[in-house]
């Protein structure tokens, strides 16, 4: 079964367990979201059809996390003018995980279970670096690294108040040349 929702001024194309990213929502991550706005539904009943809506049709969701979206840059010139002007934009933006879909006589729920696991978590451990901080009984700061194959890899990692200085490097003195009335 899927759905047709409407949202933040965009139409999307659901199914039970899909991950949208849609215009920035209200909420905590976790919360469970419902969009009344369903469009059309599409099942083993056949497509059905809102005139705009369908009345008493909803998609549940959870949403997983609210973060900034990728970087657009705004560059204008004017040629042979002098003029160039560069600007800068991050949308804030919601990812949505799709738990259910109900509406024309159907039920459609995902069994899943939601993960939170942020995006920028994700290319952590996709690029070996997902790191949790604990801290042991001597106060330094013990870092739990996971591998490839899920595996945890732990080492401990002293933390000093003051930042290390490093030593500027000696230049060393071009050797001399003897004088030719030395060789005796």
């Amino acid at each position: 079964m899927y759905a047709v929702i409407k949202t933040g001024g965009k139409q999307y194309r659901v199914q039970p367990g899909d991950t949208i990213v849609v215009e920035k929502l209200d909420g905590d991550a976790g919360s469970e979201l419902k969009f009344d706005s369903v469009l059309m539904l599409g099942g083993d009943k056949g497509v059905t059809l809102g005139a705009p809506l369908i009345d008493g049709a909803f998609v549940g969701a959870t949403l997983v996390e609210t973060r900034k979206g990728e970087k657009i840059k705004i560059f204008k010139k004017t040629r042979r003018q002098g003029y160039r002007r560069t600007n800068g934009h991050r949308q804030m933006e919601s990812v949505l995980r799709i738990t259910g879909i109900e509406g024309a006589g159907e039920t459609a729920k995902w069994d899943g279970k939601v993960d939170l696991t942020t995006k920028a978590e994700i290319n952590l451990r996709a690029r070996n670096l997902a790191t949790r901080g604990a801290t042991s009984s001597l106060g330094s700061t013990e870092t739990v690294v996971t591998d490839v194959d899920g595996a945890e890899v732990k080492g401990v990692v002293v933390e000093s108040s003051a930042p290390a200085k490093k030593a500027p490097a000696k230049k060393k003195a071009a050797p001399k040349a003897e004088a030719a009335g030395d060789e005796a």
